[in-house]
């Protein structure tokens, strides 16, 4: 038998996105544009870090050569890999989470979703009074686009002194509703938005997300861990679904079980910032058995860094994150596959503060798994299928594994 390792860097993409222009992205390139600003010394920040991007371990697996793939710029001629690599395009509408999650795991999503406009008030007045009426709130405020942080430092003591939610979205198809976890309460967050969900289904948003922060002053409201995402479910099956269905677990770490509306995830695990998700990734690892998924997701490389633009945070949490991943190889044994992937780009340096359409990385290894280029793949799905096969499991409808690419002899399943 054999156990399977997914890890998502949350909005790491590597550029090249053929239908970028579509989406307004043309030219984004989260990594390419990282490493560029590191080179030339303008991702420097004090004690934090300096220089290059210093990424060794995911350069050795060929993230290096994965970005090529996918911009076709020169392939790196100082780094001969250790790891499979190649690049995927994804081939669902959106450029958000849920999409790019779910076509990872082989459902990719045909249809729109729903958005609302970028104006004042962003939100139809009926959905505005249902939910002031029905979730027993005096009203809310925001009720724009706006950015978490920003608009919880603008409008935080507004809201702690009227009781009135922070309701605001973005240019994914989302509500999110902020509110203080002590003077509002966290129970009574989930709630309303547990309330906020079923009104939004008819306009088909594919997320409501509870936004809990602490603090009493502009200077020191701070977003808490508890986090909930309220998301619809996947249209089908996905790979979480098929392992289960198969006898596997599936770990999912950080807000996995969000992202899949809790479906085909057998046990959550939660933490609060890159390092302690790694750190609850590494438990799971130890914990698998044969035939067992870890799925797990990243979420401050877009949360923290893409989303405020702030590419030196994101170029020291991309070496933060790299200094321990020989922890991760460490605990891999015959039969394992591990990849790194993402679910979107979040170009640091880009205009605006929304996610970008870019490819992303398909970097991995395994005992007995070739080293050598896996291509351009092109859709998400086929990372699903691949995970699929090497689990033993029946193929899906939507994607292609690449499995056979990389049998370089026999391998244990």
């Amino acid at each position: 038998m054999a156990r399977a390792f997914l890890f998502v860097l949350d909005s790491f993409g590597i550029g090249g996105a053929a239908d970028a222009e579509r989406f307004g992205d043309a030219g984004a390139d989260t990594f390419g544009h990282i490493e560029a600003a590191c080179a030339a010394g303008e991702a420097d920040r004090g004690n934090l870090r300096q220089g290059p991007l210093a990424v060794p371990h995911m350069r050795l697996l060929g993230l290096g050569h994965a970005a090529a793939i996918a911009t076709g710029r020169p392939l790196p001629a100082d780094v001969i890999p250790a790891g499979f690599f190649g690049a995927a395009e994804e081939v669902s509408n959106g450029k958000d989470t849920p999409s790019g999650h779910w076509e990872i795991a082989a459902v990719p999503v045909p249809f729109e979703w729903g958005y609302f406009p970028e104006i004042v008030p962003a939100f139809p007045a009926e959905l505005t009074e249902k939910l002031i009426t029905q979730g027993e709130i005096p009203g809310i405020l925001g009720n724009c686009h706006a950015s978490g942080t920003e608009i919880i430092a603008r409008l935080g003591q507004e809201h702690i002194r009227s009781g009135k939610p922070i309701c605001y979205t973005s240019a994914d198809s989302v509500l999110q509703i902020a509110a203080h976890e002590e003077h509002f309460g966290l129970r009574r967050l989930y709630r309303l938005c547990e309330t906020a969900r079923r009104l939004v289904d008819p306009l088909n948003i594919g997320r409501v997300i509870a936004r809990p922060f602490a603090g009493e002053t502009p200077d020191t409201f701070q977003r808490t861990a508890n986090r909930r995402d309220y998301a619809v479910p996947p249209p089908e099956p996905t790979l979480l679904d098929r392992v289960e269905a198969a006898g596997g677990r599936v770990f999912g770490i950080g807000k996995i079980g969000d992202i899949f509306a809790h479906k085909g995830v057998t046990e959550v695990r939660r933490a609060s910032g890159n390092m302690a998700l790694l750190d609850k990734a590494l438990e799971a690892m130890d914990d698998a058995r044969d035939g067992d998924l870890v799925l797990a997701n990243f979420v401050d490389f877009d949360t923290l860094y893409g989303h405020r633009r702030d590419v030196a945070g994101y170029a020291a949490a991309l070496e933060a994150f790299d200094r321990r991943l020989p922890e991760t190889m460490a605990r891999m044994r015959d039969g394992d596959m591990l990849i790194l992937t993402a679910d979107h780009g979040c170009d640091p340096t880009w205009r605006g503060t929304d996610h970008t359409r870019e490819r992303v990385p398909v970097i991995g290894t395994g005992p007995g798994l070739a080293p050598r280029s896996i291509g351009l793949r092109r859709t998400y799905a086929d990372i699903g299928e691949t995970v699929a096969a090497h689990l033993g499991l029946p193929a899906g409808r939507h994607g292609t594994s690449f499995l056979d690419q990389l049998d370089d002899h026999a391998r244990t399943t």
